[in-house]
């Protein structure tokens, strides 16, 4: 008799019901990603802007970076899997307009909806996770969801690619209803309903400070470069002022967060519930982890965003190509979220979470050092190997850090507050090497051209290379090669920056290691809970 045929049915449905709950995950981290190989050509298609660029990114991070906590809250108190055919649902609908998209306003707007959609999923699946297994299998289950996310963030490039090169980059959104649709009917069959009865009303205050914080700051990050930092020659149509918006922006972001913890912590002396569980910040795995991974994500997915650029407008390659190129990441991820899972409970997960963010480092700097105008691809595909080892090695076991000492009874609360911190850090990643990336292109641009040309053209070529994230360049060269080749080196250094950027934020976020535990927790018999 197998070991398959052994197990009881509770505990198959239980395992078969991990599968379809981190397929839910591969779906939004693929979404993420595919966007990035596609974004050249949905550049020349829709015509967008850079700034734009950021903002098909940025509005789906930033829309699901303020809503983990709402649905991560709510997951406890209406069903878990309730939550999660509901996220689906409108993530499958948002998909359709994405695809269906004629603007790259209106992309956006669709990216927002599956922001929406998608916040839903992340919290819920983490929660779901927390209350059905215990112990060891705790531990398994972890590095199945986390090799799921570091693996799919380059799987998502590779598919993206494939769609965009024999297809359209419409397809990279379409495919997402038939997924959704089957993960719908797997999710009734096989994953248990679970709830905490006494989860509290959503703070829907808490929820608006929230969202008027994270809208402030990344729109400060992101728009500063374009309208100024203090000063603005280019100020938005709806302001009437001479100083620059953005410092008005970031004084909210700081009037917000004030707010927020000021109300949050009212609420907890009353006795009612808050978006963040404040009490769980007493706790040193769950705070110190929080930060940890907050400044991880940071570092990890802004480079996300530049490599692709590079890749094509530079390089040449083609969004397979690219996807290919990408898929080393995906291999080092599988590989090491394997032997993650192969040693829980054998090496304390702290060390895992460290060994993982330290190949990070040294694969970012690898990349870093090989990129230029002609850079083979198996140089690239070397760093972001070891770098998609660090991610493997280090995602689940630091989830699981995170969340080992938190009562099964606030794992909604907490899982909602451990995404966020990600979430977070994705977004501030996303903005900040973005904005790098971008003005270092158009510096270093602007000082590789000669004096011959008139500083109207230079200004107007410096504008066209940077406002079309680089699509311009290959144009450029067929036009006049010397200075296509001069665009060419102002973009490689740029993404060279950005690498050596992300690098330091994961060194950081290394060191934030330092203050946690083991994280280490005693075994406990697994138990599916019930409604």
């Amino acid at each position: 008799m197998t070991t398959a045929a052994r197990m009881p049915a509770s505990a198959r449905r239980r395992w078969i019901g991990l599968i379809v709950i981190s397929i839910a995950v591969a779906l939004i981290i693929v979404d993420s990603t595919i966007v990035n190989v596609a974004i050249p050509s949905i550049v020349k298609e829709l015509d967008i802007t850079s700034t734009q660029v950021q903002w098909v990114q940025e509005s789906y991070t930033l829309v699901f970076a303020s809503l983990l906590l709402v649905w991560g809250t709510l997951a406890d108190r209406i069903g878990r899997r309730r939550l999660l055919i509901i996220g689906l649902a409108l993530f499958g609908l948002a998909s359709i307009a994405a695809a269906l998209a004629p603007t790259g306003d209106f992309l956006i707007g669709a990216r927002v909806a599956q922001g929406i959609g998608g916040a839903m999923l992340l919290p819920t699946t983490l929660s779901l996770i927390n209350a059905t297994f215990r112990g060891r299998e705790r531990g398994i289950a972890f590095a199945v969801w986390g090799s799921t996310i570091g693996g799919m963030a380059a799987v998502g490039p590779l598919l993206g690619g494939w769609l965009t090169t024999y297809f359209s980059w419409r397809w990279a959104f379409g495919i997402n209803v038939p997924l959704g649709i089957l993960l719908i009917i797997s999710a009734l069959l096989f994953v248990a309903e679970s709830k905490a009865p006494q989860a509290g009303r959503v703070d829907l205050v808490g929820a608006a400070i929230s969202v008027v914080l994270f809208a402030s700051l990344v729109f400060g990050l992101i728009e500063g470069r374009t309208y100024g930092w203090w000063l603005s020659d280019t100020p938005p149509s709806f302001w009437k002022l001479d100083v620059s918006p953005i410092p008005f922006a970031f004084a909210l972001a700081l009037i917000s967060i004030v707010a927020f913890v000021a109300w949050g912590l009212h609420r907890q002396r009353i006795g009612m519930s808050t978006l963040i569980a404040f009490s769980l910040f007493r706790i040193a795995s769950f705070r110190n982890g929080n930060l940890a991974a907050m400044v991880v994500a940071l570092g990890e997915f802004g480079i996300i965003l530049s490599l692709p650029l590079w890749l094509q407008n530079v390089l040449g390659y083609d969004a397979l190509q690219t996807g290919f190129v990408l898929l080393a990441l995906a291999i080092g991820s599988f590989a090491a979220s394997g032997f993650a899972g192969a040693f829980s409970g054998r090496i304390a997960p702290v060390w895992v979470v460290r060994a993982g963010i330290a190949l990070e480092i040294i694969g970012l700097v690898i990349t870093g050092l090989v990129i230029s105008t002609d850079t083979p691809w198996g140089a690239i595909v070397a760093g972001l190997f070891v770098y998609g080892m660090g991610v493997g090695l280090a995602t689940a076991q630091l989830t699981g850090v995170v969340l080992v000492d938190v009562p099964v009874e606030q794992s909604g609360a907490a899982s909602g507050t451990q995404s966020t911190a990600r979430q977070v850090g994705s977004a501030l990643g996303i903005a900040i090497l973005g904005t790098i990336l971008f003005s270092t292109l158009g510096t270093q641009f602007a000082d590789r051209l000669p004096s011959s040309i008139p500083a109207a053209t230079q200004t107007q070529l410096v504008n066209t290379v940077v406002d079309s994230a680089g699509a311009a360049i290959p144009a450029l060269v067929k036009q006049s090669p010397a200075v296509g080749k001069l665009a060419e080196e102002a973009f490689s250094e740029a993404t060279k920056l950005s690498a050596f950027s992300a690098a330091g934020f994961l060194t950081l976020g290394l060191l934030a290691t330092i203050s946690l535990g083991s994280g280490r927790k005693e075994d406990e018999p697994a138990v599916l809970p019930v409604e």
